[in-house]
């Protein structure tokens, strides 16, 4: 389970593993996948065999080894972790646009939250999490099938109680009627999210927030107008996310002149290098070099916020 609702089984890394859990199975920074345990379970990948009844009993982030003596790393499958291994049925939201979004539209425990579109569920699972426990996400998508195996992830995550997902076309028909007034905040991932608008601020208490995620410029100005007559506070964002690499690597300097102080700026070393072998000794030490990653994502999309007037 991504996150238990009773106190006295709070995730953490400390946690032990039972028959039936969900684990993240850290292989490499770019490899990872969702496992679940069973007792006869076996999982095979390029590093050989993993029994998983090895597995029950050890904590979350337990290294554990292969019939080859190769090993990977259990963890804990937090909605982070499970946003990098879901299945993408749709484009998804990755953490930098998450994070934000949990923060601008002010979601705590126990807030009412309405989403439009479900997709792969990444936000939907963090949304769950900062409503927890006595919260709730409902969620909609206009696909059957999608909405289907949304559910299928939620109770296999463990978060079935804290989401609902509907299936209902929210930009022709709008949110259900139930809902008026009684959402805290709202979330639209839609292609013509200004159609939504009207609907979404009968949704919201006084007060309440509104997001908008859309890839476009031009779906953001006509959302921004969509909002004038209802909403206030209307800003928006590009959340732009630089990761780095740190690696340690093997550096090398050599004299100028033998006697001379002044070294050579640090260089890779090279196998088999000539260089060095004039009678001049040269030191290799090991040194962090941190560079930008060359897979890191550019720009996703915008989010547009508002906040709801309140009319006396």
């Amino acid at each position: 389970m991504i996150l238990p609702i009773d106190p006295a089984n709070k995730l953490s890394f400390k946690r032990f593993i039972k028959d039936g859990d969900l684990v993240i199975v850290y292989e490499r920074h770019d490899t990872m996948k969702a496992v679940k345990v069973s007792e006869d379970g076996v999982l095979q990948n390029r590093f050989g065999a993993f029994k998983h009844s090895e597995w029950i009993g050890k904590p979350f982030g337990s290294k554990v080894l292969s019939n080859k003596g190769a090993f990977v790393y259990l963890l804990a499958p937090t909605p982070e972790l499970w946003t990098l291994v879901l299945s993408h049925r749709t484009q998804i939201l990755y953490i930098a646009d998450i994070s934000f979004v949990v923060m601008y539209l002010e979601i705590v425990p126990g807030c009412v939250v309405l989403e439009s579109g479900t997709g792969s569920g990444s936000l939907t699972t963090s949304l769950a999490r900062a409503v927890a426990p006595t919260g709730h996400v409902y969620t909609f998508d206009f696909h059957e099938q999608r909405a289907a195996s949304a559910r299928e992830d939620f109770e296999k995550t463990g978060l079935s109680s804290l989401v609902t997902v509907g299936v209902r076309d929210i930009q022709g028909e709008g949110f259900p009627d139930e809902f008026c007034g009684r959402a805290d905040s709202v979330f639209l991932d839609l292609p013509q999210p200004w159609l939504v608008i009207p609907s979404a601020g009968k949704m919201l208490k006084p007060d309440g927030v509104l997001c908008s995620f859309s890839p476009c410029i031009e779906q953001v100005q006509r959302s921004c107008e969509a909002l004038k007559s209802q909403f206030t506070d209307i800003r928006t964002f590009e959340v732009l996310l630089r990761t780095y690499e740190v690696r340690q690597k093997i550096l090398e300097s050599c004299p100028v002149n033998e006697g001379d102080s002044i070294e050579r700026p640090p260089r890779k070393r090279r196998q088999g290098s000539a260089e060095g072998s004039n009678g001049t000794e040269c030191s290799s030490s090991p040194a962090v070099v941190i560079r930008p990653s060359g897979e890191a994502r550019g720009h996703t999309g915008y989010l547009t916020f508002a906040r709801l007037k309140c009319f006396v």
